[in-house]
């Protein structure tokens, strides 16, 4: 159960009752309605979050988010993101690799960012110059901004989801 009151659309401000409308297409998560105390913040949130991570594709982009969220244990990111990458083409097999830090499924390009992405959420001070190259040998530098700000918007919503107490909005799937 939610540990704060989530706004609906009928008790939403006209902010963000538009936003609701406009940007979500009037189906608003429960994350999006516990930031509706805070609408500038909401706003800027959706913004933030569309921006990153489209230099990359969007199976590498459900990968990394999902990575950090199982390792983080964030159920209800986990959960929204085995979702999402379903249309992204990864399937059972693949959430149970990543769950279990086995990346030999992937190709040499994800394998880089997946392990990349491990240590980062893991350890960040512990990255080297060596971990580093190997990431550029496989990505431009706008990539790998957005896979650093891919992993800390995972990393983030982590923080935010799970400790507030967001239940998922649809059936939980099997990892």
């Amino acid at each position: 159960m939610a540990r704060i009151s989530l706004i609906s659309a009928e008790n939403a401000s006209p902010e963000v009752k538009e936003i609701y409308e406009k940007t979500l297409r009037g189906k608003p998560g429960n994350v999006q309605k516990a930031l509706a105390h805070r609408p500038e913040m909401l706003k800027n949130f959706l913004t933030f979050y569309s921006s990153v991570g489209r230099s990359l594709d969007r199976k590498l982009y459900e990968l990394i988010y999902l990575c950090v969220s199982l390792i983080n244990e964030c159920h209800y990111c986990s959960q929204h993101h085995v979702a999402s990458s379903k249309r992204a083409g990864l399937a059972a097999e693949d959430w149970t690799a990543l769950k279990a830090g086995n990346y030999s499924r992937y190709t040499e390009k994800e394998r880089a960012a997946l392990d990349y992405i491990e240590k980062l959420t893991r350890a960040p001070h512990q990255i080297k110059e060596a971990d580093f190259d190997e990431l550029k040998k496989h990505f431009s530098e706008p990539e790998i901004v957005d896979i650093h700000m891919l992993a800390g918007l995972a990393n983030l919503t982590n923080r935010v989801t799970d400790p507030l107490g967001l239940e998922l909005e649809f059936p939980e799937e099997k990892i």
